[in-house]
């Protein structure tokens, strides 16, 4: 007896552990963890760093290069020479030491304006690197909002069979009563436990999918699978969104078609490099060198011993293109075949946009309808179990009726919990598309 307080305070702190460790996670939450730990935006975050970076180099395309080269060199060679008159020279182990140096500059002054596109090329790049990154944040908001409230949804699904498991316990006391007072029959005893019994059993599957989907939520919120929680108990709905709002600026908001368009934005650049090929190049070209040669021995008396020298030069340079195989021609033709596929692409992106939008707001005002006729169905529902329910205790009404009021109430929980989650998810659509989801 000495051991009971212990193990009840034990159960008592398990308990208590389960509890805080189920914590109420909130939509926002859930948001904010996925937009922090989420692989896909790392990895696109990571794309746009790079991009950032060389848009930080921009102006350096406008600088001269500058090079240093150093040489140093020792040499040890047997030298025969015969010369013109006859004579013969011959000397073993020549030694001499020789060192070069020199700093190298090379300024483009001119190249056809290829270095303003390139550098302008570089704005467009770090724009297109924030674009990704958005329409990426966009993608996985939407997926944890469409995960949240199917959890949400599974949520409220399981309290509908609860309800039924009441009902139906409630059923079985009632037949169990009936038979021992005489006036009820076995087969509506056991028809009552069998339907008992079933609704316990999808009770249980339906746990086992709630937990299914919460580590779908964990894996895109990049959290341990495992990891228990809590959702709201509800499902709230924006019905005021209009079709007019969502296509008139659609083109200023959706990222897939700001990406698009930002692409064709970086082809055209591309292009306008190509051209600026054909161009000649004039640069300025400038050395400062230096050389130092130090012979121990020479075989020639006319030959140096020691030889230094060191100067600036200068002067300008034009490479002047006038044939390379029809190479650039290609490489232009190819840009602008680029720009002509990047602009049909979009053409063709933003009238599937279109009437993703239209056909997604259809799905939203359909569904809408739907759940203001479920909405008042399931109160139909509910007044019918009770009347017919009271009615059995009676006995005015049979099992038969009793359970196919049940099975009303069923379909109509279902249809509602339903149309509730089918209205969420064309809502969240439509600002996926609008692409203010992030909102």
């Amino acid at each position: 007896m000495k051991r009971v307080p212990l193990v009840l305070f034990t159960f008592l702190l398990t308990a208590v552990s389960a509890v805080r460790a189920q914590q109420m996670l909130t939509l926002e939450e859930a948001i904010a963890t996925a937009l922090q730990n989420n692989y896909d935006i790392q990895l696109s975050k990571n794309d746009s760093m790079v991009a950032a970076l060389d848009y930080s180099y921009r102006n350096m395309v406008f600088f001269p290069t500058l090079n240093g080269v150093a040489t140093t060199t020792w040499n040890n060679n047997n030298q025969r020479q015969t010369l013109a008159d006859g004579s013969k020279r011959e000397q073993d182990g020549i030694r001499s030491h020789n060192s070069q140096a020199s700093v190298q500059l090379q300024w483009v002054l001119f190249d056809g304006f290829k270095m303003f596109a390139t550098r302008e090329r570089g704005e467009q790049l770090i724009g297109l690197g924030a674009l990704t990154v958005r329409n990426q944040v966009v993608n996985t908001v939407a997926d944890v909002v469409t995960t949240y409230y199917n959890v949400v949804r599974q949520k409220q699904q399981l309290r509908a069979v609860e309800e039924q498991i009441a009902l139906n316990e409630e059923r079985v006391k009632l037949s169990q009563y009936k038979l021992d007072i005489g006036t009820g029959a076995k087969p509506d005893l056991l028809q009552s436990k069998v339907d008992l019994n079933a609704q316990r059993s999808a009770k249980l599957a339906q746990l086992a999918l709630i937990d299914q989907l919460k580590d779908q939520l964990n894996q895109s919120m990049n959290t341990k699978l495992g990891t228990m929680f809590e959702v709201a108990d509800s499902i709230p709905l924006n019905t005021g969104l209009g079709l007019g709002d969502i296509q008139l600026e659609i083109e200023k908001s959706n990222p897939a078609l700001l990406i698009a368009q930002k692409n064709i934005d970086i082809a055209q650049l591309q292009l306008k490099e190509r051209k600026a090929e054909r161009w000649p190049v004039i640069s300025l070209n400038s050395a400062y060198n230096y050389s130092r040669t130090d012979n121990k021995t020479v075989i020639n008396p006319f030959s140096t011993l020691f030889n230094q020298s060191n100067g600036l030069n200068y002067g300008f340079s034009a490479q002047i293109p006038i044939f390379n195989g029809l190479n650039a021609r290609r490489l232009i033709r190819q840009a602008q075949l680029n720009v002509n596929y990047l602009q049909t692409s979009y053409a063709n992106q933003r009238a599937l946009t279109d009437l993703s939008v239209v056909n997604a707001f259809r799905v939203y005002e359909q569904n809408k309808k739907t759940l203001d006729i479920e909405e008042e169905n399931i109160k139909l529902a509910r007044e019918n179990v009770d009347i017919v329910f009271q009615v059995y205790k009676l006995g005015a009404a049979t099992l038969v009726q009793l359970r196919e009021a049940q099975n009303s109430l069923e379909d109509a929980n279902n249809r509602l919990i339903a149309a509730r989650y089918a209205t969420k998810l064309s809502e969240t659509e439509l600002l996926r598309l609008k692409g203010e989801i992030i909102k």
